[in-house]
């Protein structure tokens, strides 16, 4: 009877065990089967290590990628081809933000039954969100230098412009297989963010200094303190909080770090999302890193403008200037369009709240102001624009260039952010990209 009963008992351990791995085994097959069957070994949807089916559209259903047994082909047009390669991807998988590796399941047609089993031999159709033609213009604009343009619907959280340079044809492949011409500046990089920075210390200040409308600095254009110079471009005398944004006082906000403090200020970096990195469509984006020391008032000073140990990524800042233009409350950003009718109904994935909603008001006053006294508003015709420019010191020949902001535009509500580095000045340099992309846009969306 015992020998019976261990038996019975050995049994149940042995099906206990089975429940378990099968149970295992079917978590794992619906996490990465795709991964599983997409794998380059599959020679039914691989030919001599290239995917064979599928094709790749724009939002405006403009040929990127076409997939077959005969070849890969991208567009038929240079500029084209490098000025969309960092979201379409290369055949060698160099560029892991490309559609060619992120959306290989979706691009042979894999699904949980069937498998890469598909009648239609030609595989799936994608359209990305990005704009063929506002990449051509911001590939254009940037010129041959080196930077990142990336623009995106802060009420949709589509991304419609993303491009990095230097870029390459993804026919010919990098010159000499340089790392730089792979490397997604806009999802990958972090930069010294300059005077864009005061936007986070500004929403810290709004939030944390209730006497704000009582500040006044004094600015000589030097602006001692402490033995060391927090010098400007100009003497702007004698500003308040809202003026000292608009003339982008380093003085000024540097005053204003001081008041507000170290561990307040580590607080609002990560809570504007730009110590944090983004996922989304497979994609994390890199984070940004910071050092506000609670015990050096010199260096908390210059990290407070955006200099120092700061380093930002462009695409997390985008987002953040999405929130301020969305009420303190970002949406998630995306590169592939959405596929049904219950996605599209259900509207973009809110990444909570970032500032208050009041805040995020008396931000998007300030950078109005920035545009109507400091950037001029017939420099951008045609757009509702809240915007700040930056300019960043890194040891190079000249400064960064930085130009962020948004436009409030129901047809055209658009984030963005624009990155050259050593351009120079940010609303001279940056400036311009962005009003050209942003036409551009405007002009394809309607």
């Amino acid at each position: 009877m015992r020998k019976q009963e261990r038996r019975a008992w050995i049994c149940l351990f042995i099906a206990l065990i089975l429940f378990v791995g099968t149970g295992i085994f079917t978590y794992r097959f619906v996490r990465d089967g795709s991964k599983w069957a997409s794998f380059y070994g599959n020679t039914q949807i691989y030919t001599d290590g290239q995917i064979n089916r599928g094709t790749v559209l724009d939002r405006n259903d403009e040929l990127l990628l076409d997939c077959t047994p005969e070849g890969i082909f991208y567009s038929d047009d240079w500029t084209t081809r490098v000025a969309t390669v960092h979201a379409v991807g290369d055949t060698r998988g160099n560029v892991p933000s490309g559609a060619i590796n992120l959306f290989a399941s979706q691009l042979v047609g894999y699904d949980l039954l069937n498998g890469t089993y598909n009648t239609n031999a030609a595989g799936k159709t994608i359209k990305l969100t990005i704009d063929a033609e506002a990449n051509r213009t911001a590939y254009n604009a940037l010129n041959g230098r080196t930077g990142a343009v990336g623009v995106y619907n802060w009420k949709t959280g589509e991304i419609v412009c993303m491009v990095s340079t230097p870029s390459f044809d993804p026919y010919e492949g990098a010159p000499d297989d340089e790392g730089s011409y792979y490397f997604n500046n806009f999802l990958s990089g972090t930069m010294t963010p300059g005077s864009t920075f005061k936007l986070v210390t500004a929403a810290a200040v709004i939030e944390n200094l209730p006497d704000r409308g009582d500040f006044t600095f004094d600015c000589d254009g030097v602006n001692e303190f402490n033995g060391t110079d927090f010098t400007d471009i100009n003497e702007h005398g004698e500003v308040d909080f809202r003026e000292a944004l608009a003339v982008s006082c380093n003085g000024a906000f540097g005053a204003l770090t001081r008041e507000v403090g170290g561990r307040t200020m580590k607080e609002y970096a990560k809570k504007t999302g730009l110590s944090e990195s983004l996922t989304f469509d497979g994609i994390e984006t890199a984070a940004g890193s910071f050092k506000f020391p609670t015990d050096d008032d010199i260096r908390l000073s210059w990290a407070g403008i955006g200099q120092s140990q700061d380093l930002v990524n462009p695409c997390t800042m985008m987002v953040y200037m999405g929130a301020i233009a969305n009420g303190g409350e970002p949406v998630q950003p995306s590169l592939i369009k959405d596929t049904s009718f219950i996605d599209e109904i259900r509207g973009a994935k809110s990444l909570g709240r970032y500032i208050d909603e009041s805040t995020a008001a008396e931000l998007r006053d300030m950078m109005k102001n920035n545009v109507v006294e400091n950037y001029g508003e017939d420099n951008y015709p045609g757009m509702d624009l809240y915007a700040k420019s930056g300019t960043a010191e890194t040891g190079g020949e000249d400064s960064d260039a930085w130009f962020v902001g948004f436009t409030d535009d129901e047809n055209a509500p658009y984030a963005f952010v624009v990155w050259v580095k050593e351009g120079g000045g940010g609303s001279s340099v940056a400036g311009p990209i962005a009003r050209d992309v942003i036409q551009t846009l405007q002009h394809t969306s309607l």
